[in-house]
């Protein structure tokens, strides 16, 4: 009966603690909490057009800025170039004027941004007849080696990453010192290194 009695005692409040805390909502004991509501950012409209659609858009775009005659575009991947007719009667710095025009116009579009702008009037032949093959179903891929001569001649400078940054040191001065004399250098070049470190 003792031992009856002990496991009652030590059972009975077990149980009721345990009942006590099931279905406990710890929310609603703490009625001044504040919830935080975010806005979801991601954006849901998302379109996923194809080259050619962009390509289009690309163009209808250029088309509407003043003093061109006829725009074309074709798109690679994530950049595109847009041939535009501003012409044959046209001086440079105008010319220059126009295609400034047509990038703040297509740098407002989302896929306009990485556009190259051509006012050439071969080179924007060039553009409207490989999108009129690639209209046609023509692949994009064979026409690369076109599309790399016509980004070659927009833009011939080669990267930076081909420069060289830090020129090499001048060897035509060195051996004009003797030993010694080189060894003084080297340790005042060092010590003045040192010291501008350590200001």
């Amino acid at each position: 009966m003792k031992r009856n009695c002990w496991l009652a005692v030590f059972f009975l409040p077990l149980l009721i603690f345990s009942g006590c805390a099931f279905g406990n909502d710890h929310e609603a004991n703490e009625p001044n909490r504040s919830l935080v509501r975010v806005k979801n950012t991601v954006d849901e409209h998302v379109e996923n057009k194809s080259g050619q659609e962009i390509a289009r858009r690309l163009a209808e775009i250029a088309d509407r800025v003043p003093n061109v005659h006829n725009a074309a575009a074709i798109v690679v991947g994530k950049y595109a170039i847009v041939g535009i007719d501003v012409g044959a009667n046209m001086d440079a710095s105008r010319v220059g004027t126009i295609k400034y025009s047509v990038a703040e116009a297509l740098q407002k579009d989302p896929y306009g941004a990485n556009a190259i702008i051509v006012a050439d009037p071969d080179l924007y032949t060039r553009v409207r007849n490989i999108g009129r093959q690639i209209d046609e179903g023509r692949p994009v891929q064979a026409f690369m080696n076109e599309i790399a001569d016509i980004v070659g001649r927009v833009m011939p400078e080669v990267p930076s990453d081909l420069f060289e940054t830090t020129p090499k040191p001048t060897e035509e001065n060195d051996g004009q010192l003797n030993e010694r004399e080189e060894r003084q250098l080297n340790e005042q070049q060092n010590k003045q290194s040192n010291e501008h470190l350590n200001r």
